[in-house]
Protein backbone atom coordinates (compact mmCIF):
# COMPACT_ATOMS: atom_id res chain seq x y z
CA UNK A 1 0.00 0.00 0.00
CA UNK A 2 3.10 2.16 0.59
CA UNK A 3 3.46 2.67 -3.14
CA UNK A 4 -0.24 3.88 -3.54
CA UNK A 5 0.19 6.41 -0.83
CA UNK A 6 2.94 7.69 -2.80
CA UNK A 7 1.12 8.34 -6.08
CA UNK A 8 -2.14 9.40 -4.45
CA UNK A 9 0.84 12.12 -2.59
CA UNK A 10 2.35 12.79 -6.07
CA UNK A 11 -0.97 13.38 -7.38
CA UNK A 12 -2.35 15.62 -5.07
CA UNK A 13 0.98 17.63 -4.74
CA UNK A 14 0.87 18.51 -9.17
CA UNK A 15 -3.19 19.30 -8.56
CA UNK A 16 -2.26 21.57 -6.24
CA UNK A 17 0.75 22.98 -7.76
CA UNK A 18 -0.89 22.91 -11.08
CA UNK A 19 -4.14 25.04 -10.09
CA UNK A 20 -1.74 27.73 -8.22
CA UNK A 21 -0.14 28.06 -11.59
CA UNK A 22 -2.83 28.55 -13.66
CA UNK A 23 -4.36 30.99 -10.91
CA UNK A 24 -0.73 33.10 -11.23
CA UNK A 25 -0.98 32.70 -15.04
CA UNK A 26 -3.88 34.25 -15.69
CA UNK A 27 -4.23 36.79 -13.16
CA UNK A 28 -0.51 38.23 -13.72
CA UNK A 29 -1.33 37.55 -17.44
CA UNK A 30 -4.99 40.02 -17.65
CA UNK A 31 -4.77 43.01 -14.32
CA UNK A 32 -3.73 45.40 -16.38
CA UNK A 33 -7.24 45.09 -18.60
CA UNK A 34 -8.74 45.41 -15.31
CA UNK A 35 -10.11 48.60 -14.31
CA UNK A 36 -12.07 50.48 -11.52
CA UNK A 37 -11.82 53.97 -12.32
CA UNK A 38 -14.43 54.87 -14.83
CA UNK A 39 -12.52 57.74 -16.12
CA UNK A 40 -9.55 55.78 -17.25
CA UNK A 41 -11.26 52.77 -18.97
CA UNK A 42 -10.91 52.87 -22.52
CA UNK A 43 -13.28 54.01 -24.65
CA UNK A 44 -14.61 50.39 -25.94
CA UNK A 45 -18.32 51.29 -27.07
CA UNK A 46 -20.05 47.74 -26.70
CA UNK A 47 -20.36 45.98 -23.47
CA UNK A 48 -20.29 42.32 -22.46
CA UNK A 49 -22.14 42.03 -19.33
CA UNK A 50 -21.90 38.24 -17.91
CA UNK A 51 -24.89 36.84 -16.75
CA UNK A 52 -25.93 35.50 -12.87
CA UNK A 53 -29.30 34.82 -11.00
CA UNK A 54 -30.60 37.67 -9.83
CA UNK A 55 -31.63 35.76 -6.78
CA UNK A 56 -29.74 33.77 -3.60
CA UNK A 57 -30.71 30.38 -3.33
CA UNK A 58 -32.72 31.86 -0.15
CA UNK A 59 -34.56 33.70 -2.34
CA UNK A 60 -32.77 37.42 -1.34
CA UNK A 61 -31.78 39.68 -3.85
CA UNK A 62 -28.06 38.32 -5.53
CA UNK A 63 -25.34 41.04 -4.45
CA UNK A 64 -23.42 40.11 -7.54
CA UNK A 65 -26.09 40.97 -9.78
CA UNK A 66 -27.21 43.77 -8.61
CA UNK A 67 -23.63 45.46 -8.66
CA UNK A 68 -23.07 44.25 -12.34
CA UNK A 69 -26.16 45.91 -12.96
CA UNK A 70 -25.28 48.93 -11.36
CA UNK A 71 -21.63 49.44 -12.90
CA UNK A 72 -23.52 48.57 -16.48
CA UNK A 73 -26.27 51.85 -15.88
CA UNK A 74 -23.77 54.04 -14.96
CA UNK A 75 -21.55 53.30 -17.44
CA UNK A 76 -23.74 53.90 -19.93
CA UNK A 77 -25.31 57.60 -17.99
CA UNK A 78 -21.65 58.62 -18.37
CA UNK A 79 -21.34 57.77 -22.22
CA UNK A 80 -18.70 55.34 -21.89
CA UNK A 81 -20.90 52.23 -23.34
CA UNK A 82 -23.43 52.67 -26.24
CA UNK A 83 -24.57 49.02 -26.17
CA UNK A 84 -25.07 46.14 -23.63
CA UNK A 85 -24.79 42.62 -24.85
CA UNK A 86 -26.41 40.94 -21.64
CA UNK A 87 -25.52 37.06 -21.87
CA UNK A 88 -26.28 34.33 -19.66
CA UNK A 89 -28.19 31.27 -18.81
CA UNK A 90 -31.46 30.34 -20.35
CA UNK A 91 -31.70 26.74 -19.32
CA UNK A 92 -35.12 26.60 -18.63
CA UNK A 93 -38.59 28.34 -19.37
CA UNK A 94 -38.02 29.31 -14.94
CA UNK A 95 -34.66 29.97 -15.01
CA UNK A 96 -33.51 33.45 -17.83
CA UNK A 97 -30.40 35.54 -16.48
CA UNK A 98 -30.73 37.96 -19.89
CA UNK A 99 -34.50 38.76 -19.57
CA UNK A 100 -33.94 39.45 -15.39
CA UNK A 101 -31.05 41.57 -16.68
CA UNK A 102 -32.76 43.32 -19.14
CA UNK A 103 -35.58 44.68 -16.97
CA UNK A 104 -32.57 45.25 -14.21
CA UNK A 105 -30.98 47.78 -16.68
CA UNK A 106 -34.16 49.42 -18.01
CA UNK A 107 -35.65 50.40 -14.41
CA UNK A 108 -32.30 51.88 -14.44
CA UNK A 109 -32.73 54.05 -17.17
CA UNK A 110 -30.91 52.23 -20.26
CA UNK A 111 -33.39 52.18 -23.02
CA UNK A 112 -34.49 48.67 -24.74
CA UNK A 113 -32.94 49.71 -27.98
CA UNK A 114 -29.23 49.84 -26.06
CA UNK A 115 -29.99 46.14 -25.52
CA UNK A 116 -29.21 42.74 -27.50
CA UNK A 117 -29.90 39.34 -25.08
CA UNK A 118 -26.86 36.09 -25.94
CA UNK A 119 -29.71 33.26 -24.22
CA UNK A 120 -26.85 31.07 -24.74
CA UNK A 121 -24.27 32.17 -22.22
CA UNK A 122 -23.95 29.03 -20.27
CA UNK A 123 -20.25 29.30 -19.07
CA UNK A 124 -17.90 32.43 -18.90
CA UNK A 125 -16.25 30.95 -22.20
CA UNK A 126 -19.47 30.54 -24.19
CA UNK A 127 -20.58 34.61 -23.66
CA UNK A 128 -16.85 35.39 -24.34
CA UNK A 129 -16.45 33.42 -27.72
CA UNK A 130 -20.24 34.20 -28.31
CA UNK A 131 -19.70 37.86 -28.03
CA UNK A 132 -17.22 37.53 -31.12
CA UNK A 133 -18.27 34.62 -33.22
CA UNK A 134 -21.94 35.16 -33.08
CA UNK A 135 -22.24 39.46 -32.74
CA UNK A 136 -19.08 40.44 -34.98
CA UNK A 137 -17.22 41.92 -31.50
CA UNK A 138 -13.76 42.01 -31.20
CA UNK A 139 -13.05 45.06 -29.04
CA UNK A 140 -15.75 44.87 -25.95
CA UNK A 141 -15.87 46.07 -22.22
CA UNK A 142 -16.57 43.60 -19.97
CA UNK A 143 -18.80 44.42 -16.88
CA UNK A 144 -18.15 41.57 -14.05
CA UNK A 145 -16.73 41.09 -10.62
CA UNK A 146 -12.90 41.80 -10.19
CA UNK A 147 -12.19 37.59 -9.37
CA UNK A 148 -14.35 36.80 -12.91
CA UNK A 149 -12.97 39.58 -14.61
CA UNK A 150 -9.26 37.84 -14.73
CA UNK A 151 -10.95 34.76 -15.97
CA UNK A 152 -13.09 36.27 -18.70
CA UNK A 153 -10.26 38.44 -20.07
CA UNK A 154 -7.97 35.73 -20.13
CA UNK A 155 -10.32 33.88 -22.57
CA UNK A 156 -10.82 36.79 -25.05
CA UNK A 157 -7.27 36.85 -24.92
CA UNK A 158 -6.96 33.40 -26.15
CA UNK A 159 -9.55 34.45 -29.20
CA UNK A 160 -6.98 37.85 -29.99
CA UNK A 161 -10.20 40.28 -28.37
CA UNK A 162 -9.05 43.79 -27.67
CA UNK A 163 -10.98 43.33 -23.96
CA UNK A 164 -10.85 45.51 -20.95
CA UNK A 165 -12.63 44.73 -17.84
CA UNK A 166 -14.95 47.61 -15.79
CA UNK A 167 -15.40 45.74 -12.31
CA UNK A 168 -18.57 45.89 -10.54
CA UNK A 169 -18.35 46.32 -7.01
CA UNK A 170 -17.49 42.94 -4.77
CA UNK A 171 -20.22 42.23 -1.96
CA UNK A 172 -19.29 41.59 1.61
CA UNK A 173 -16.53 38.62 2.20
CA UNK A 174 -19.96 36.40 3.65
CA UNK A 175 -21.59 36.46 0.31
CA UNK A 176 -18.34 35.36 -1.73
CA UNK A 177 -16.23 33.14 0.20
CA UNK A 178 -18.09 30.22 -2.13
CA UNK A 179 -17.82 32.29 -5.28
CA UNK A 180 -13.88 32.42 -4.83
CA UNK A 181 -13.15 29.04 -4.00
CA UNK A 182 -14.85 28.24 -6.91
CA UNK A 183 -13.43 30.47 -8.88
CA UNK A 184 -9.74 29.23 -8.29
CA UNK A 185 -10.81 25.67 -9.79
CA UNK A 186 -12.62 27.49 -12.81
CA UNK A 187 -9.51 29.05 -13.55
CA UNK A 188 -7.66 25.80 -13.76
CA UNK A 189 -10.79 24.28 -15.97
CA UNK A 190 -10.25 27.58 -18.11
CA UNK A 191 -6.42 26.69 -19.20
CA UNK A 192 -7.60 22.87 -19.77
CA UNK A 193 -10.24 24.23 -22.01
CA UNK A 194 -8.32 26.38 -24.11
CA UNK A 195 -5.07 24.54 -24.32
CA UNK A 196 -5.80 20.86 -23.85
CA UNK A 197 -9.55 19.75 -24.29
CA UNK A 198 -9.75 22.59 -27.23
CA UNK A 199 -13.70 23.34 -25.74
CA UNK A 200 -15.88 25.34 -28.32
CA UNK A 201 -19.33 27.20 -26.97
CA UNK A 202 -22.52 24.37 -26.91
CA UNK A 203 -24.11 26.97 -29.08
CA UNK A 204 -22.87 29.08 -31.85
CA UNK A 205 -25.02 29.21 -35.28
CA UNK A 206 -25.55 32.01 -37.41
CA UNK A 207 -24.36 34.86 -36.77
CA UNK A 208 -26.57 37.76 -35.27
CA UNK A 209 -26.76 41.85 -35.27
CA UNK A 210 -27.05 44.14 -32.53
CA UNK A 211 -29.79 45.65 -31.63
CA UNK A 212 -30.27 49.08 -33.83
CA UNK A 213 -26.86 48.15 -34.95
Amino acid sequence: MRWLKRIVLAFSISFVLFLLFCNVWIVLSTKDKVYTDVEELPSHRIALVLGTSHKLAGGKANPFFEKRMETAAKLFDMGKIDHFILSGDNSSIFYNEPVAMRKALMKLGVPDSAITLDYAGLRTLDSVVRSQKIFGQDKITIITQPFHSYRALFISQYYNMDAVAMVADEPDFEYSIKVRLREYLARTKAVLDLYVLKTVPRHLGQKEQLNNH
